[in-house]
């Protein structure tokens, strides 16, 4: 194996159609109008010295280094800079240039240090590789390998260093946190020789804006701004492409390694997600993988109250399997089911829930989708028929207008955040409805038109007024709803929404919205040009989460804002497979495809191929099994990578579920909080460890590559098929791709997706048939997967969850850059010296009510339990509404949040809790004795000999 060296063109790609030919070093060339020719040179196979230029950026044009000479005009342009001309001629090396190349390479290297033997650059300086390129063998200056800002390193941040002295001054890092990023965290300070790379007012890069999203190390030519572990583990000596663990953007990376060893993570320029970009998570937080919490053993234990006791796969197997047959044979077979993981592989979440419906002999599997995306599901198949979003995240570009709503995509989706501010920086219109101010709302060199800060809870009736603005006003794309709708139907909602409680002017009191900024809002997104919604958990976490989705697509189909680039309703999906988990069947009523399991015919394909009978009548979900165990009918379950005890909402009743059940088994990284309640722990392995596919938000299916190998000794997947065949249930599959070729044959819309064409293409975007043998970017273009699109009328319903006097503020709570989901896996990086702890934000004025300084502790109690917690006081949020983040199971936020749920799918109303804030001296009673517990269940008996 060795490293994938990735070719750099030095200034990005022309997108016009029109072709250019010119000749360049007597060679003809034809490219597209508008490319440098610098690139144009480089597709032919002649490099032109460069320093500055990278294809990830503008061009620029400052290191004088790639100057060519051009028949019949004077000088020496950069070639950079300059854009091809029919007929143009071009020499790239002549004595002339020779020696200028020389002489600015001189310049260059009489400020930089000549330590290229000790450097962690060194085999990987483009400044030491362009020195050969252009012949340079002394320096005639008097400062040879001198440097006037030796003293003044950085290495505040985690990750990297900032080392003055090796700054060429070339902007590139600068550039690529405008360009790329869109933080504007850097600038240039001084001039001259006294130049230097500043972050913010000169502060140290952890203290300044940075986000860490690697974006000025990748761009930095020199030793400048470097890896940690580069500089501690040496330069990497082969890589493998993969795809990111942690949100559903799904960023592609080279995993570059020595040996076993993990030495970064590189973004891959041809990643179709994010296009050479990452984020703080993806790019540098992978150190959990070797964390020393990691548990590398299976471990048994009778009770819960007792310690874990080590022993080997083979007992760990056929424990759990003996006791899910004894659970069976004494209280039926629906007694026992089973949570698939949205971390985990499309593979591994199809034999989890195959191992369920044909082990277990029963439907009772659901999956973290439950929580946060199931009225995506519901919403989006009702209206479209497929449940999905419609577009490919480089539809983005063509968007004059984004509606964002209930998400936070530079926090929860930064790569795709990024893009959305580069649009947005070249001209798009914005629109945020959200309770609190997200950082779209104002950053640098981006502002919302409108931010409608509506009151928690009251989506259905801001969204049911935007469509009230846009047909009275008469703003419906007539022609498109007539050709691809049911008229009927529409006639019908068009009626509804018309009426006048449906006003902005009515909305306005129970929103809390302006009139004017709805009206304006409903304007602008019906006649801005090509108008996207992008939505995330504020929408689908409310008890009308599927009502909000069905007014949603409403929107977009009265607009005619569908099947076309620039356009569409795209939910921002939170986990890394989040997508594919609900693709492979992990939903109760439906099998892979989302075909129900009483449809006979789609049943009887999977019998016939595994041998077995198949329960017609749908399972329980979360909540249900819940239930059930409290109510003595549920007795055991199969957790495969979900930490349900942190994540879902109501603690105290997950708590007492898993705490009747008679065999929990947990599958995972980590002793997490669900595991206080396990009875066998089986060591999964993470992403690195093993192969297989993912599915992003944009339907992209893409590989994961074992590039090490487990270090509990299998794979995940391998994990469940034992414990299969323990069960009687035969599973015998070699490779991961084995598995994903039984998804195809057996699901209609993978029927052409196999690992050989997934290496050939990069990814694929489902459906992939013989109808889109090459996937479908963009969806329902000519019509709809369901026929006609449906108009369903989405009455505005308030939650039971209200306030009063003794609850008087809203709850709703989200995530933040650095972290991801429950925090298992980021908790164990250098993450948490951006967050190491939850806080509540809550408005000055409620703070200044309840006596509250910024910092102190504070208690956060609902009608449901209650927690404690530091203030942070900000205008973020509006007054009446509070907020936090739920990664860090000392908080629990979830022992707060109640158990109202969606009407269609009961996904929790995570965003809408009736809550009191007082003043506290520190943890509660309950956390006190909830981490004692935790502590005592996470004991271990030390074994010589358990691992196998």
């Amino acid at each position: 194996m060795s490293l994938i060296n990735e070719v750099d063109y030095g200034t990005p790609a022309a997108k016009s159609e029109k072709m250019v030919t010119l000749t360049i070093d007597g060679v003809e060339v034809t490219a597209p109008e508008g490319t440098s020719i610098m690139r144009a040179a480089m597709e032919m196979g002649t490099e032109i010295p460069k320093l500055c230029a990278t294809d990830m950026l503008e061009s620029f044009g400052s290191c004088r280094l790639c100057l060519v000479e051009i028949k019949g005009r004077n000088g020496t342009p950069a070639s950079c800079t300059t854009p091809i001309a029919p007929g143009m001629v071009v020499q790239t090396q002549t004595p002339r240039l020779k020696a200028l190349r020389k002489g600015v390479m001189e310049l260059y290297i009489s400020d930089h240090p000549l330590d290229c033997l000790t450097c962690a650059a060194n085999g990987d300086c483009e400044l030491q590789t362009q020195a050969g390129a252009v012949g340079l063998r002394d320096v005639r200056y008097g400062y040879e390998g001198a440097n006037h800002l030796d003293s003044v390193k950085d290495q505040s941040n985690p990750y990297f260093t900032y080392d003055p002295a090796k700054c060429i001054v070339c902007n590139r890092c600068v550039r690529a946190c405008e360009e790329v990023q869109g933080t504007f965290a850097l600038t240039i300070d001084g001039r001259g020789f006294e130049s230097r790379v500043a972050a913010g007012q000169d502060e140290s890069f952890l203290a300044s804006e940075c986000v860490s999203c690697g974006a000025c190390v990748q761009a930095c030519p020199t030793a400048t701004l470097m890896e940690k572990t580069v500089i501690e583990s040496g330069l990497p000596e082969h890589s493998a492409v993969t795809t990111c663990a942690y949100c559903g953007v799904g960023c592609t990376f080279k995993a570059e390694m020595r040996g076993e060893e993990l030495v970064r993570m590189l973004p891959y320029k041809d990643g179709k997600a994010n296009h050479g970009h990452s984020c703080v998570k993806g790019r540098f937080a992978w150190g959990y993988a070797t964390h020393r919490d990691r548990i590398l053993n299976p471990m048994i234990r009778a009770s819960i109250d007792d310690p874990w006791r080590e022993v080997s796969w083979e007992e760990a197997i056929s424990h759990a399997a003996s006791e899910f047959k004894r659970i069976q044979a004494q209280h039926g077979r629906r007694a026992i089911g089973g949570i698939t993981s949205s971390r985990c592989t499309n593979e591994e979440t199809y034999l989890v829930q195959k191992l369920i419906r044909g082990g277990f002999g029963n439907n009772n599997v659901d999956t973290c989708a439950r929580v946060c995306h199931s009225p995506t599901g519901y919403g989006l198949n009702t209206a479209f028929g497929t449940s999905a979003g419609t577009q490919d995240f480089d539809s983005v570009e063509y968007t004059d207008v984004m509606l964002i709503i209930g998400a936070n995509p530079t926090d929860a989706h930064p790569v795709f955040g990024s893009r959305m501010k580069k649009r947005l920086r070249e001209g798009a219109r914005l629109i945020v409805i959200d309770p609190r101010r997200i950082d779209l709302v104002r950053t640098p060199h981006v502002e919302a038109d409108y931010h409608l800060a509506l009151k928690p809870g009251s989506n259905v009736a801001v969204v049911t007024a935007l469509a009230h603005v846009i047909v009275t006003e008469g703003l419906v794309n007539e022609a498109f709803v007539r050709e691809r709708c049911d008229w009927s139907e529409f006639q019908d909602w068009a009626a509804f929404v018309s009426e006048a409680r449906n006003s902005p002017e009515e909305v306005e009191k129970v929103s809390g919205v302006p009139a004017g900024l709805i009206r304006g809002a409903a304007r602008l997104y019906a006649t801005g040009g090509n108008a996207s919604i992008f939505y995330g958990l504020g929408v689908t976490e409310h008890s009308q989460g599927s009502t909000t989705v069905l007014a949603i697509a409403n929107l977009a189909m009265a607009t005619g804002n569908l099947g076309r680039e620039g356009v569409g309703v795209n939910p921002l999906r939170g986990q890394n497979n989040v997508q594919g988990a609900c693709d492979m069947g992990s939903f109760p009523h439906e099998f892979a495809g989302y075909r129900h399991v009483s449809d006979n015919a789609t049943r009887l394909v999977y019998e016939s191929l595994w041998g077995v009978e198949i329960d017609h009548e749908p399972g329980l979900r979360i909540p249900n099994m819940l239930d059930a165990a409290v109510g003595g009918e549920f007795r055991g379950i199969y957790i495969q990578g979900e930490d349900i005890l942190q994540s879902d909402p109501d603690t105290h009743h997950v708590a007492a579920g898993l705490k009747a059940m008679e065999c929990v088994v947990v599958q995972d990284l980590f002793l997490n909080e669900t595991a206080n309640y396990a009875h066998v722990f089986l060591p999964g392995s993470t992403f690195l460890e093993k192969d297989g596919t993912f599915t992003n938000a944009e339907r992209r299916i893409q590989r994961i590559r074992k590039v090490m190998s487990p270090k509990n000794g299998y794979g995940d997947w391998e994990i469940t098929m034992l414990l299969s065949n323990a069960m009687g249930f035969e599973m015998n599959y070699a490779h991961p791709g084995e598995i994903m070729d039984e998804v195809a044959r057996t699901t209609p819309s993978f029927a052409g997706v196999s690992f050989e064409k997934l290496d050939e293409l990069g990814s694929i975007q489902w459906p992939c048939n013989e109808a889109a043998p090459e996937g479908t970017p963009v969806m329902h273009i000519g019509g709809f997967s369901r026929g006609k699109g449906k108009f369903v009328i989405t009455e505005y319903i308030a939650t039971d969850e209200r306030t009063g006097p003794r609850f008087p503020l809203l709850l709703t709570t989200g995530r933040i850059l650095s972290h991801y989901n429950v925090g298992a896996q980021t908790r164990r990086t250098e993450n948490v010296a951006w967050h190491p702890e939850d806080l509540l934000e809550i408005h000055p004025h409620d703070a200044e009510l309840r006596g509250i300084n910024d910092g102190e502790w504070v208690k956060l109690h609902s009608r449901a339990g209650e927690t404690t917690l530091r203030a942070l006081i900000t205008e973020r949020v509006a007054p009446g509404v509070v907020y936090t983040t739920f990664h860090h199971p000392v908080t629990q936020a979830n022992v707060v949040t109640t158990d109202f749920s969606d009407w269609a799918t009961n996904c929790p109303e995570f965003k809408v809790t009736a809550v009191q804030v007082s003043r506290s001296n520190g943890p509660s009673d309950w956390q006190e004795s909830y981490r004692k517990q935790a502590e005592q269940s996470r004991r271990i008996l030390q074994t010589v000999d358990a691992a196998e």
